[in-house]
């Protein structure tokens, strides 16, 4: 069952949008639209992906006034994204 849980969570950072996603929340705390304008995405497409990411618990979200923002859940989705970026950063040049 655990191992079924830790498939799921990486399906989180299995698409490019999703990692841009977390990528901007990594430096702040974004609405939809900020998310929008961040990526050149539809507002529609990052609710979407957004959805996701909440399933997964990956990020969460609360209400300011008429706005969501969105965060990331905790610490560990950070770390797991800055050592899979050093991963990929020591590989430069291979080719997967």
């Amino acid at each position: 069952m655990e191992l079924l849980w830790m498939a799921e969570f990486f399906q989180g950072f299995s698409d490019p949008t999703r990692l841009k996603i977390i990528n901007g929340l990594l430096l702040s705390e974004l609405c939809v639209g900020d998310l929008s304008d961040l990526l050149g995405m539809s507002p529609p497409a990052i609710s979407h992906h957004l959805f996701h990411l909440k399933r997964l618990r990956l990020v969460g979200s609360r209400r300011e006034g008429r706005h969501v923002v969105y965060f990331l859940a905790d610490s560990h989705i950070r770390q797991v994204f800055e050592l899979c970026r050093e991963h990929c950063a020591e590989g430069k040049g291979e080719n997967p």
